[in-house]
């Protein structure tokens, strides 16, 4: 039986509202493949009867549990590949330049689902700017589901993740096999600080970062969501950031506190000091 429609007006109310994400119609159905978990961990016959007992019933654990579960978690390691190459070989020569006096560097992705992006930096880190092995670098990682959190802490990826994408030279150097899972080196994940974040809600206090992935993560917002998660990433941006979006993602028509830099790969750099801010 699929969902009725005031069934899947609340899922929709419930996402939006806790998340910003928007369901469009037409998504029934990935509510009832989502969903339908949840129901038979709750002891209900259908995912009908559990949104019904979500109506029906304070906000709660169960409703959280709706709103991770409707969050997209899509990633892998080197996602597009042209981004990555973008920071070893533009964004990041750029900023070490910069830095050189204080020697510190800041980097957030800021919704790291399952931790490939945040790992994938640390990566490249470590394989093409050895000297920044005596400076002060802080990779944070956030998203705002707490169960992909727990798995991107623990590091530990299946033969199918980390064959999407990951170099075969860089597994073989950076992972370990355990029984049917590939863990990551310990000094790659120590390098990774997670952390809880609504991208909706208010962004936590942080030094200024230099470098803000948030990719592929407008597509999912209304245009009021968007440029409230843009003017964040403005306020917390150091004067010469940089902003990283998906390559279907812009700012164009949306947030006019970016220049575009890279039309392949989508990163925006902050107006220079003394440009009109928004």
């Amino acid at each position: 039986m699929s969902i009725e429609q005031q069934e899947f007006s609340y899922v929709q109310d419930l996402v939006r509202n806790n998340s910003g994400v928007v369901l469009d119609a037409g998504k029934e159905y990935l509510i009832e493949a989502r969903l339908r978990p949840l129901a038979e961990t709750a002891g209900l016959k259908s995912v009908q009867h559990f949104i019904q007992k979500l109506r029906n019933s304070s906000p709660g654990a169960d409703h959280w549990n709706v709103v991770e579960a409707m969050t997209t978690n899509e990633t892998s390691f080197f996602r597009d590949h042209h981004p990555f190459e973008t920071l070893r070989k533009v964004v990041l020569p750029a900023l070490v330049g910069a830095r050189g006096a204080g020697r510190m560097l800041n980097i957030w992705s800021a919704a790291c689902s399952t931790g490939q992006e945040p790992y994938t930096v640390a990566m490249t880190l470590r394989e093409h700017f050895p000297e920044l092995e005596s400076w002060n670098v802080r990779i944070r990682a956030s998203d705002i589901a707490t169960k992909i959190l727990a798995r991107a802490r623990a590091g530990r990826f299946s033969q199918i993740e980390v064959n999407r994408g990951m170099p075969a030279a860089m597994m073989i150097k950076y992972f370990k096999r355990d029984g049917q899972v590939w863990e990551i080196a310990p000094e790659i994940r120590r390098a990774i600080e997670f952390f809880e974040c609504n991208l909706m809600r208010a962004w936590p206090v942080m030094p200024r970062i230099d470098v803000i992935m948030v990719r592929n993560v407008l597509i999912y917002f209304d245009i009021e969501s968007k440029r409230r998660i843009l003017q964040a990433a403005y306020d917390h941006l150091s004067p010469d950031g940089y902003v990283l979006l998906g390559n279907s993602e812009t700012t164009f028509g949306i947030f006019d506190g970016f220049e575009r830099i890279d039309d392949r790969s989508g990163w925006h750099r902050i107006k220079p000091k003394g440009g009109s801010k928004p």
